[in-house]
């Protein structure tokens, strides 16, 4: 696993939470009626087909990009707004919100992707969010996760947490198309 995304995943205090969330970034995989599906590697796979960091590594540079921008977002809520922000939450939803990602994808001849059969029949938030209540991860993880989208997703952020991953993944997704 790159080592950045290690670091990343370290800042996490609470220690159950920081081993589920290695445990799932450590080999991205769902077991869905008894068939094993599995993806490309993080560090290989692209975060979408076109939108954004559509290329190989794309998938993690979002993720440690969005990262950092939403780490600067708790500087700003807890330092000029006064917000108490769980970062723990913050963090996990940050690496977690597009993790499945890699399953959606399969590599072409030509260097580029397309679509899985998986994906044909699912979106990645829809997995992430089911995969996360299996394992049993606590509510405010699911929502941060299931939030990210914000009012284009199946629901809109409701907590600072929530709010924080949906813009820096708003922002970081525009700063990709817009700068490259």
């Amino acid at each position: 696993m790159d080592p950045r995304l290690i670091e990343a995943i370290n800042k996490i205090r609470d220690e159950s939470l920081k081993e589920t969330v290695l445990d799932l970034v450590k080999e991205p995989s769902l077991n869905l009626s008894g068939a094993l599906y599995k993806g490309l590697r993080v560090e290989d796979s692209p975060a979408s087909l076109s939108r954004h960091h559509s290329y190989p590594g794309g998938l993690l540079e979002h993720i440690l990009s969005t990262l950092r921008i939403a780490l600067t977002l708790c500087d700003c809520v807890e330092e000029i707004y006064h917000g108490k922000v769980n970062r723990d939450l913050v963090i996990a939803g940050v690496v977690l919100h597009d993790i499945l990602k890699p399953l959606m994808y399969v590599a072409r001849d030509d260097g580029g992707y397309e679509s899985s059969p998986l994906a044909e029949r699912v979106d990645h938030l829809t997995l992430i969010t089911s995969e996360l209540v299996r394992r049993g991860l606590p509510l405010e993880i699911v929502h941060v996760v299931c939030a990210h989208h914000g009012d284009a997703g199946p629901i809109s952020p409701k907590t600072l947490e929530a709010l924080i991953c949906h813009v820096a993944d708003v922002a970081d997704s525009t700063l990709n198309g817009k700068v490259l």
